[in-house]
């Protein structure tokens, strides 16, 4: 999750788009300035998360053993990403990175997988949507540290099992529950990251800022903070489009002034509420009076995908009590209806 370099570690034209990125977090970092932190001591949050995989890194160096396999969930923007190339920064190790749509076949599976060296780390994003033909070829891999051909067809078929080096997979989703049982049990550590307060968001504005050669002031840092959703990557998105506002209006100094006047340009409110977060509310309100009302009909009055919204709107929306998900549909709370002035 996140912006990314993209850069093909195999010459063979097929796997193009497959994998996106084979570097490490070093070379990661001199090609662009990225505000990604690239050790644990710069990480932000997620403190019980960082602790146990500080303490799996160091176990695993102490043994000389690759880590086990990891699963982080969560909503996007929180860091999934980072954490993976932040555990490849601490173990040394080369980072492979793609994405579950992309495995379209198994073939492309097997040609990541056999390109991976001892305790190379594979980063899998939105690893619920591979195909279950292509999560098949997972199992053995994350198990037995292997991968099985088949040659030849009916009674001429014949196996024969390829020894893969023991690599570390480090799967991220937005929604564990579509991950089979089967994979989702072959992970040795599983963390959920969580939204982000706006005192630590406070510290990751600033960080981003110094990076960016950016002045902000500290009630500039606040009001950016409040308006980021919880979310590290729409605070530092945010960020940019202030910094551009305030270069032309403000001398580039970014101010509580200036934050305010390029927000409402971008159509974010004081909660962080973007114009489309503002419009599945105004459905469930002015559509169905408050609910209960079922997501596939709230995708189809707005014209959005339906993933789009379980995804993207709705977490931080029941995070902060604006909607309740009951067995009979989505609701309104009271909370929404002062939020928008309007009730049914």
């Amino acid at each position: 999750m996140g912006d990314s370099i993209l850069s093909y570690s195999s010459d063979d034209s097929d796997r193009k788009g497959i994998v996106t990125s084979k570097k490490t977090v070093e070379e990661l970092s001199s090609d662009i300035i990225s505000l990604r932190p690239t050790c644990f001591e710069n990480y932000i949050g997620q403190k019980d998360t960082v602790e146990t995989l500080k303490i799996a890194i160091q176990a695993a160096k102490m043994r000389n053993e690759p880590l086990e396999h990891i699963l982080l969930h969560g909503p996007p923007g929180l860091g999934k990403t980072t954490v993976s190339h932040i555990i490849a920064n601490e173990m040394g190790k080369n980072l492979t990175v793609t994405s579950g749509p992309t495995l379209e076949k198994g073939g492309d599976l097997i040609g990541i997988l056999t390109n991976l060296g001892e305790g190379d780390i594979l980063f899998i994003d939105e690893i619920h949507r591979i195909p279950k033909i292509v999560e098949e070829f997972l199992y053995p891999a994350m198990e037995d540290f292997a991968v099985d051909f088949i040659f030849d067809k009916g009674i001429h078929a014949r196996s024969h099992r390829y020894r893969l080096k023991q690599f570390v997979l480090i799967g991220a989703t937005t929604r564990v529950g579509l991950l089979s049982s089967p994979l989702r049990d072959r992970f040795g550590i599983f963390r959920t990251l969580d939204f982000y307060s706006p005192d630590q968001l406070i510290v990751i504005v600033k960080r981003s800022a110094a990076i960016l050669n950016t002045i902000v002031t500290d009630d500039g840092a606040k009001e950016l903070a409040e308006r980021s959703r919880g979310t590290p990557r729409i605070a530092n998105r945010l960020l940019k489009r202030v910094r551009d506002y305030s270069l032309v209006k403000s001398h580039g100094r970014v101010t509580l002034e200036s934050v305010k006047a390029a927000l409402s340009l971008e159509g974010i409110d004081h909660l962080g509420l973007t114009s489309l977060d503002r419009n599945y509310l105004k459905t469930i309100l002015d559509f169905y009076k408050g609910g209960p009302v079922g997501i596939e009909a709230i995708a189809a009055t707005l014209q959005e995908e339906t993933d789009t919204l379980v995804d993207v709107v709705e977490p931080f929306l029941l995070k902060i009590g604006l909607v309740l998900r009951t067995s009979s549909g989505r609701k309104t709370s009271e909370k929404a209806f002062d939020h928008l002035k309007l009730y049914p």
